[in-house]
């Protein structure tokens, strides 16, 4: 008899370390996926521009912030004149709560915009005015990390 449970305490003893091992590991948060989307605007079409601009993409980074998607993003304008092949009109930087959180953009709008062919039409209209673009994923640098 004494045997019959003394096995199953040293079974007990065994697994019990590795049970309390695994519940105190806690899951790592995921990290925020950062993009930039930088624009350059042909000349004088800048007003033309952002009404397409804030009539479809800002509507989605809205709603894809509202779904939980985006955490936080940022329009930018420039303060100052460069020369042409610098010069940019807006920056906006998203924060997603993750890399597969960006991958929602075009869900979001068939949702918001049912009538599929006007936003064909107008988001073309607005690449027309676009002389140059680029997506960039960007990350933060800590200046004190070794």
């Amino acid at each position: 008899m004494r045997k019959l449970i003394s096995l199953p305490l040293a079974i007990l003893t065994l697994i019990a370390p590795i049970t309390i091992q695994a519940q105190s590991v806690a899951p790592t948060p995921a990290k925020p996926y950062l993009v930039e989307w930088v624009y350059r605007v042909q000349y004088g079409h800048q007003d033309e521009w952002w009404s397409l601009f804030r009539k479809y993409q800002i509507a989605a980074l809205d709603r894809e912030q509202q779904l939980g998607y985006v955490t936080s993003y940022t329009v930018y304008g420039p303060g100052l004149h460069t020369s042409e092949d610098s010069r940019w009109d807006y920056r906006i930087v998203i924060s997603y709560k993750d890399q597969p959180s960006s991958t929602h953009e075009g869900e979001v709008l068939h949702q918001l915009f049912p009538d599929q062919s006007t936003l064909h039409k107008e988001e073309n209209r607005r690449w027309e005015l676009t002389s140059n673009h680029y997506d960039l994923p960007i990350h933060i640098v800590d200046p004190h990390a070794e």
